[in-house]
């Protein structure tokens, strides 16, 4: 087991983690501490009311996120469903051609 150390909102927290995710969590804790800086930034704040804003800081990002994720499925759902149609038209207009020439050869 791996023993680090993260600084978040000028404090030392001493955590255990599995070997090899030192990085990650080191990662993890940088952006929850430009989360902190970002919520002590209105000065005054208890403890528990920074780690109460910098939450909702960070779910508020995870939130946009999740947002433009599925704005983006649904803009790719939206254009195969145009595709489809179009697909579908195409394949009525040529089928109408198709019989349009038989009348027109039938009438010859």
């Amino acid at each position: 087991m791996g023993q680090m150390t993260l600084e978040i909102g000028g404090r030392s927290f001493s955590i255990t983690c599995k070997d090899g995710e030192e990085a990650h969590l080191a990662k993890l804790g940088n952006m929850v501490s430009e989360k902190a800086a970002e919520a002590g930034e209105s000065g005054g704040l208890t403890e528990s009311r920074m780690l109460l804003f910098t939450s909702l800081l960070l779910a508020d990002e995870l939130h946009g996120h999740r947002s433009a994720a599925s704005s983006a499925k649904t803009e790719q759902i939206t254009e195969a469903v145009v595709n489809v149609q179009q697909e579908q038209a195409i394949s009525a207009l040529e089928k109408l051609a198709d019989r349009a020439e038989a009348v027109a050869n039938s009438l010859e």
